[in-house]
Formats: structure tokens, C-alpha cells, sequence
């Protein structure tokens, strides 16, 4: 192993998807999520991985999460923040509750990983910190705001954390998923749409690992991706 990999905020999408291809890539892997009921099984299924439940807008539990990480695999070479909360409703009608959850699920616990991932990675001076944010990280829609408020805040405290860190030696990636991500709950738009209309989760990941190995001469801090038949 070269250090460990930590996943924040994994799902049986895109979260899984990056946890096979870290430990592909030789990497231990961490896998972590408010609930057990995805991390478990695929932890089980990689082998080598672990699994750590915490909530990411605990200070307590991003903590606790780290150190797990550092006593299994060692300090951290790899971290992605991949958690987002997102309740759609008119702004005539959301609460402030709404609000505050969207926006700590979304910005607060990518800055509480963030911070924890970047003291051990500049103390080795590397590392790499990756950031998911949406199409809302650009543009807010209708009914879309309490997603964009936080994909806003992420991005911006990306490129704050680029401009400081990557003198330090750590890179820092904010990557725009713009389009559906492939899976069970999309099937039916897969056949009405086509071959490749929706993310492939694998691809996304293969993306985010060629990230990771970017010389630092020539990092990227913004990437997008997306299927063909998306408008932008």
C-alpha cells in the first residue's frame, strides 16, 4: 500500500465506483457514509478495504474517520468529498431547516474533510483532495437552489484551497458532474436515451484516478464531465 484513500459521502453510484478503482490503483481504501448498509458490503467486496461511518458535518466524526484511516493504511494520499444533500422544493416553501441541512451536507462537511485531509497531506508535502460538485456548482436553477447554495460554497472553497495548498504540494480538484449518473434508478432513461447517455460511474472514476496521478506541473483544479446528449 501507498497510503490510504478516503471516500466521503459513498453511495452505490459513483462512491463505489471510486473505492474499486483506488484499490485497483494499490491504494487502502476507506470507505465511509452516515449509514452501514452500502459501506459494509462493498468493504467486503474490495478485500482490503475498510469501512467507517461518520457524519460529515461532524467535526467529531471526520476526525475520528481520519484516524481510522491513518491506523489502517497510513496518512492519507487520496481524499474525495462526494457527500451533497439536496431537497427541491420553491423558495416560497422551504424552511430554514432545508437550508441549513442542504447547505452543511453540501459546503460545511466538504470544508471539515478538507481541512482534515490537507494538515496530514501538507505535513508530507502531497496528497491530493478531490471535490465533486453538479451543474448547480455553476449555475443555480429553479427549485434547484438549496443543491447550489452548497455546490457554490464547495467550489469556491476548492479554488481557495488550490491558491493556498498547491504550493505546499497538495493538489486540489473540484470536478463538475453535469448529466445523470448511470444506475438502477436510471435504466429506463438509459434505453430511451441511448448507448452512453448517462455517466458510466467507472468512467468518472477512471477520471478522478488520472487526476491523482497529474504531475505537478501541469495539475488541473476544474474538470467537467458529461455524456453526449447533455446541452450545455
Amino acid at each position: 500500500m501507498t497510503g490510504s484513500a478516503i471516500i466521503v459521502g459513498v453511495g452505490g453510484g459513483l462512491g463505489a465506483a471510486l473505492a474499486r478503482r483506488f484499490a485497483a490503483g494499490g491504494l487502502g481504501v476507506v470507505v465511509s457514509a452516515r449509514s452501514r448498509a452500502v459501506i459494509d458490503p462493498l468493504a467486503k467486496e474490495i478485500g482490503t478495504a475498510i469501512a467507517v461511518p461518520a457524519d460529515a458535518t461532524s467535526e467529531a466524526d471526520v476526525e475520528a474517520l481520519f484516524a481510522a484511516a491513518a491506523k489502517a493504511f497510513g496518512p492519507p494520499a487520496l481524499v474525495v468529498y462526494n457527500a451533497g444533500a439536496f431537497r427541491p422544493k420553491s423558495i416560497l416553501e422551504t424552511t430554514p431547516a432545508d437550508v441549513e441541512h442542504c447547505f452543511r451536507v453540501g459546503a460545511l462537511g466538504g470544508f471539515l474533510v478538507g481541512r482534515a485531509a490537507a494538515r496530514a497531506m501538507v505535513a508530507r508535502g502531497s496528497g491530493t483532495i478531490i471535490l465533486t460538485g453538479a451543474t448547480a456548482s455553476l449555475r443555480g436553477s429553479a427549485k434547484f437552489f438549496n443543491l447550489a447554495v452548497g455546490k457554490f460554497a464547495l467550489r469556491a472553497l476548492a479554488q481557495s484551497m488550490a491558491r493556498e495548498l498547491g504550493p505546499q504540494g497538495v493538489h486540489i480538484a473540484h470536478v463538475v458532474i453535469d448529466g445523470q449518473i448511470a444506475g438502477p434508478y436510471y435504466e429506463k432513461l438509459k434505453q430511451e436515451r441511448g448507448p452512453d447517455a448517462l455517466l458510466d460511474p467507472a468512467a468518472i472514476a477512471e477520471t478522478y484516478w488520472q487526476l491523482h496521478q497529474q504531475h505537478r506541473s501541469a495539475w488541473t483544479l476544474e474538470l467537467d464531465v458529461r455524456p453526449w446528449v447533455e446541452k450545455f
